[in-house]
């Protein structure tokens, strides 16, 4: 587990993680999931953290989603819900955190990835990046509320549908047009160097209001209540379509989908 989240706390209290499995485009593993909630946990409790800066190691991947080979044994509805609401909490953890969080992106930002990005609060990348939730093209799956909620309220409803309906990945200037990064820089190592010297500004601010901020936004995402979407997941999951859509990944062939 240690090779694959790397974790140290720099100078100024700017904690530094990294998703390190770059031959994998630093796909999500369950326990890479749980060491990330864990870790927002205890940055959100310590007053000696001021900013958390995520990135990806190698360049090429920010994170690409779940680890497919997660899916092998996926069969019923339960199956379906837990997975769900195992990464509601991570995604829940990030959001909680009452620490600021930067994403420096480099590379696909895909599916989870994509997920634990929306988290953050500032999202810079770099002219490799690419943006997408390709699951009506890959598993054939589905988003559980929160998260169309959490990306509902990031880049609006017309962005989130594209992304899902059309599954093509959305370029570093796509995504700073609708406002999913702040920054597009050359290369992986000026968004490095970019993030830390965002996260030493910010190091520097005042934290009850950096804070504030972040508890008031979050806010104003749950007024709007929650809505069910439980039969939606267990359609998805459940269906024959997602079983061919995790074999057909895992043998690198194309899907066949029915609809059924």
């Amino acid at each position: 587990m240690s090779d694959e989240i790397l974790h140290k706390v720099r100078e100024g209290g700017i904690a530094w993680t990294t998703f390190n499995r770059p031959q994998a485009r630093n796909a999500m593993l369950f326990s890479m999931y749980q060491r990330i909630q864990e870790l927002a946990d205890e940055i959100s409790n310590d007053p000696n953290i001021r900013v958390w800066v995520l990135t990806g190691a190698g360049g090429k991947a920010f994170a690409s989603g779940t680890d497919i080979s997660q899916f092998r044994e996926f069969k019923t509805a339960e199956d379906a819900l837990a997975y769900e609401a195992r990464i509601d909490k991570v995604l829940g953890a990030l959001e909680n955190c009452n620490t600021p969080i930067i994403a420096a992106i480099a590379g696909a930002c895909t599916g989870g990835g994509l997920g634990i990005a929306g988290c953050c609060d500032v999202r810079i990348c770099d002219t490799s990046a690419r943006f997408g939730l390709p699951i009506a093209k890959t598993l054939g799956n589905i988003l559980n509320m929160n998260n169309f909620a959490r990306f509902y309220a990031l880049v609006g409803p017309a962005a989130i549908a594209e992304m899902i309906m059309t599954s093509r990945l959305f370029s570093s200037a796509e995504a700073k047009h609708i406002g999913l990064v702040s920054e597009v820089l050359d290369t992986p190592d000026a968004v490095a160097a970019r993030a830390m010297e965002l996260a030493t500004t910010m190091s520097t601010l005042a934290p009850l209001t950096l804070k504030a901020t972040k508890i008031a936004l979050r806010r104003l995402r749950h007024a709007v209540g929650e809505v069910e979407g439980d039969d939606l997941v267990t359609m998805c999951f459940t269906s024959a379509d997602f079983q061919e859509g995790v074999s057909a990944f895992l043998n690198k062939r194309a899907p066949q989908f029915q609809g059924k």
